[in-house]
């Protein structure tokens, strides 16, 4: 078996067999020749299937150590088809702490729409989960860690019980991508990621991936992709598998500056909290120790301040960019409550810790010490 870089680079990215090119040419047809009615080489129609989107699918099955893999044109379109495995009266329990897209989805889309009701648990409390459970529950929705306080969940222990009460768990792995954790190994059913973020790594990609390894749960959302039509673009699919090449790269310098920054952080007199897995101080340290093979580059933190000395931090902020996303090789930094989880409700956001001197920042690849001085002189002006 092949090492996380090896297959990063070479799985799915075999050379193409007409020219022997190295790189696999993008295949832009929306439609293919078939050799008779019904008989083609494995595709008719891109929207139902296209080689290069199946490259990548397949790559990213191979790095999430899955058998299958599925691309979307967003995070949000993932999401939606996966949503579309369950009917009416079905019940789903959703950890507290999710991306607001996903909770604006989930709360304001899908439940009026389609009578799905949703349960939003904090998964730290097992005794709330086992509570929640009921013969109507079809599935568990989780990040970890978490948008934007970064919870960990202890995912094994999730998935065996929901595996005694028959019922899918879904992992967002987004903020860890399958370099720091692979929750098909930890007993998920299915693994979702915002490949605009990590996965693509350079914020000029939007598209979503799901991983899988059960035959039937596959055939589903493989219709699904096709019936809804949420697919992504040849062209994206390959800049994707062309950033996935770095992957293992990038994580470990995000990484590597994210602890640093975090530290400083922690230190400063300017800041009240620092939300990072990396620190002992984090409550689930021992727990990300075990379940993640590293910590990722976001860290939330709070401000000794108020809403506007959070504003004039993030105004006077020169490398790190305000602007939502995050992932990119380049520095980002936001408000949650104003941007990324506006759309969740004033007492949700109350109740979670989500509050007007709450700042989120998505550590990039620059020097560090350069970052580091970034931030000092935008505190210093508090």
């Amino acid at each position: 078996m092949y090492s996380f870089a090896t297959k990063a680079i070479h799985i799915g990215q075999e050379p193409d067999q007409i020219s022997g090119a190295v790189i696999p040419p993008i295949s832009l047809s929306t439609t293919f020749q078939q050799n008779s009615p019904g008989v083609h080489k494995g595709w008719d129609y891109s929207r139902s299937g296209n080689p290069t989107r199946d490259s990548l699918e397949k790559t990213i099955s191979s790095l999430e150590q899955g058998k299958y893999g599925l691309a979307f044109a967003s995070g949000l379109a993932a999401t939606t088809s996966i949503l579309h495995l369950f009917s009416s009266n079905d019940e789903v329990i959703v950890a507290d702490d999710v991306y607001g897209g996903t909770n604006r989805l989930f709360s304001r889309i899908i439940k009026p729409h389609a009578n799905i009701k949703f349960n939003f648990v904090d998964l730290n409390n097992i005794n709330s989960l086992l509570t929640q459970i009921n013969s109507n529950t079809k599935l568990i929705w989780l990040e970890s860690p978490t948008n934007p306080l970064l919870k960990i969940f202890n995912i094994r222990e999730i998935c065996e019980i929901a595996k005694r009460n028959n019922i899918i768990v879904a992992v967002d792995n987004t903020f860890m991508t399958p370099f720091f954790q692979q929750p098909l190994l930890l007993g998920a059913d299915l693994v979702v990621h915002s490949a605009t973020k990590y996965l693509n790594g350079h914020s000029d990609v939007v598209m979503g991936l799901v991983v899988l390894n059960n035959d039937d749960l596959f055939q589903k959302l493989k219709f699904l992709q096709n019936g809804l039509g949420g697919v992504p673009s040849p062209f994206d699919c390959y800049l994707v598998s062309r950033s996935l090449k770095t992957l293992h790269v990038r994580m470990e310098r995000h990484q590597e500056n994210a602890i640093k920054i975090a530290s400083f952080l922690q230190n400063s007199e300017k800041v009240e909290k620092v939300f990072y897995p990396g620190l002992p101080s984090h409550p689930q340290y021992e727990l990300a120790k075990i379940q993640m093979r590293g910590f990722g580059g976001m860290i939330t933190f709070t401000l000794k301040s108020d809403l506007n000395g959070a504003k004039k931090f993030l105004e006077n902020l020169k490398i790190f960019m305000l602007a939502e996303s995050l992932g990119g090789v380049e520095s980002l930094a936001e408000h949650p409550a104003i941007m990324t989880h506006a759309s969740v409700p004033i007492e949700q956001r109350n109740t979670l810790g989500i509050s007007d001197t709450l700042i989120r920042i998505s550590v990039g690849i620059e020097d560090c010490e350069d970052l580091i001085h970034d931030i000092e002189k935008a505190l210093k002006l508090l």
